[in-house]
């Protein structure tokens, strides 16, 4: 895995930018939670999306398919959460699913070599 380092960052800033509208539009109290995690989930599976290349080809282009939907999926998801009144735990639970079910996905078509 090799990963571009120009790319890297874009894809950082584009995360943080993400994540600073979502703290500033939430008004409960869960901000930094909503913030944090969103960046998170959303700086990984977009640093894989342009950033990263693999030795195949067709591992490349399967992981950057993957990894979009799922900065997709994290996007609506998050977009979701800041205009609701959500508790910690379902956070926690829903975007915890998405990103461990994303992270086996992304591990299986790796140890694919295809």
């Amino acid at each position: 895995m090799k990963i571009n380092f120009a790319q890297t960052i874009i894809a950082i800033a584009i995360s943080a930018l993400i994540a600073y509208g979502l703290y500033s539009f939430h008004h409960g109290e869960n901000k930094m939670l909503l913030s944090g995690g969103g960046f998170l989930f959303l700086s990984v599976s977009l640093i894989l999306s342009l950033g990263a290349s693999f030795e195949e080809p067709r591992t490349t282009s399967n992981i950057k398919v993957v990894s979009g939907v799922f900065f997709f999926m994290a996007l609506i998801s998050n977009i979701i959460f800041n205009f609701l009144t959500f508790s910690e735990a379902s956070y926690i639970i829903i975007n915890g699913l998405l990103i461990l079910s994303y992270i086996l996905i992304v591990y299986s078509i790796f140890r694919a070599k295809q």
